[in-house]
């Protein structure tokens, strides 16, 4: 199977709402409409940082959705890309899916300059880590959570 990856466009909306909605359900996190709304709203705007990305499989079928970011790294005087949302449908899970959107946002790092692609997943998202253990490097951070 061949996947490409392209952004997402502007009339996909429920395309969209129905890998997020997966992609929920995965973490055990139900997608609210207020949510679905707000975060397309923020897809919607090109003002907004939030970019959203689909994988396709040879029938141009969106088969997986991913969510990034711009992020500013000052220590490392550069920007890097945030991958903040990954998900493959299960039926499509190992068919290089997730690994073109790796590698498509790997390519435009490079090219625009960024620094890293970086993102965080689950302690026990061991297929998903599989992947990650082969294509990057795991870092010695540990993330924290402060709510106000």
């Amino acid at each position: 199977m061949t996947t490409t990856v392209r952004r997402v466009d502007d009339g996909e909306f429920f395309t969209w709402l129905d890998l997020y909605s997966g992609y929920g359900e995965f973490y055990e996190t139900p997608l609210t409409d207020e949510k679905a709304v707000l975060v397309w709203s923020w897809l919607s705007d090109p003002a907004h940082e939030l970019e959203a990305y689909f994988a396709l499989n040879d029938a141009g079928d969106p088969i997986g959705l991913a969510h990034v970011r711009v992020f500013s790294r000052p220590l490392a005087g550069s920007r890097g890309l945030f991958l903040d949302d990954l998900f493959v449908t299960p039926d499509a899970r190992g068919e290089g899916a997730a690994t073109a959107i790796l590698e498509t946002l790997k390519a435009r790092a490079r090219d625009e300059g960024f620094s890293v692609v970086r993102w965080i997943t689950a302690a026990d998202n061991d297929e998903a880590r599989r992947l990650y253990d082969r294509v990057a490097e795991k870092t010695e951070w540990v993330t924290y959570d402060l709510v106000p």
